[in-house]
């Protein structure tokens, strides 16, 4: 028997977004895995949901809209606020399924994911808790603003003239980028390269290692830590110790505006892109079945 089965649900508007189902024998609670930036739903996280199924959990990984094998025009236009919006659609499929209890349902995400779920939990409050790891915050480095906020206009003029939307690499060879996210300029923008051409080479279904211009519009007008105080569900936020991409000072202090019953976890010698793959995820998914476990045992204050 398969471990997993691809399946499609539809938003509010009627976008299809592409996921792969792990389901139970019994009815019993669902996670919902929100991936990384630009990252498609084959990508390192496979595993990590099969861990997840293993210890009793139904599980939905999804592709975001205009990622992967998910509809949603033009390709690779990467929105927050948007994604956190499908998230609640994404929750209701899951909610319908005959598997899932729809009382126990959890949202969990990887980096960007992480931060899109926290976004939606802010006024969706059906999620049961939120898993947060290691969240990227910021996106717009000061420095880098005037000339990336020019080119986005002139991008977009070029679109009202008819011309197809700009895109680029979301990390150059160098690490870096217009808006100096993501670790930008320094090991982290590295890293993060290498993450994204090892994924090109590995050929994952609809992977583009490219994003639209409009996407540095989209994130330069995210606010994630302000949506922090307003969830109400208990939530877990695991920090990497070496994590050179979201710096875990910035994360400690996002995790202090969270006013619902929360949990910090230090992931000790771990960095953001090895702490869910590999030998890496063996810990951190221990912790957060530990977790929901609490949460479920209404054991967490």
């Amino acid at each position: 028997m398969a471990l997993h089965r691809l399946v499609d649900c539809k938003t509010i508007d009627g976008t299809r977004i592409s996921a792969l189902l792990y389901t139970t024998d019994e009815v019993a609670p669902a996670i919902i895995m929100s991936h990384g930036f630009n990252c498609v739903k084959e990508m390192a996280l496979p595993d990590v949901a099969e861990a997840f199924r293993s210890s009793g959990y139904n599980v939905l990984l999804y592709d975001a809209r205009s990622v992967g094998a998910s509809g949603g025009q033009p390709k690779n236009l990467v929105d927050p606020l948007q994604m956190a919006e499908d998230l609640s659609d994404i929750y209701t499929y899951v909610a319908g399924l005959p598997s899932v209890d729809s009382t126990s349902i959890f949202l969990w995400g990887l980096s960007f994911g992480a931060t899109v779920s926290a976004t939606a939990a802010a006024t969706d409050r059906r999620a049961k808790a939120v898993v947060m790891l290691c969240p990227l915050f910021s996106y717009v480095k000061p420095e880098k603003a005037d000339q990336a906020y020019a080119q986005l206009i002139r991008d977009r003029v070029s679109r009202i003239r008819g011309n197809d939307p700009y895109s680029i690499p979301p990390f150059s060879p160098k690490g870096d980028n217009p808006i100096g996210f993501g670790g930008a300029g320094g090991p982290g923008g590295i890293e993060a390269y290498t993450f994204m051409q090892a994924a090109a080479e590995r050929g994952h279904p609809d992977f583009r290692d490219r994003i639209t211009l409009q996407t540095y519009q989209k994130l330069a007008m995210f606010r994630p830590k302000e949506y922090l105080d307003m969830i109400k569900a208990p939530v877990m936020m695991i920090i990497p110790e070496l994590d050179n991409i979201s710096p875990p000072k910035e994360q400690r202090e996002a995790f202090k505006r969270i006013k619902s019953p929360k949990k910090l976890y230090d992931a000790k010698g771990k960095g953001h892109l090895n702490i869910a793959t590999g030998d890496g995820s063996t810990e951190m998914v221990a912790a957060t079945v530990k977790f929901l476990k609490d949460v479920l045992d209404g054991n967490i204050e």
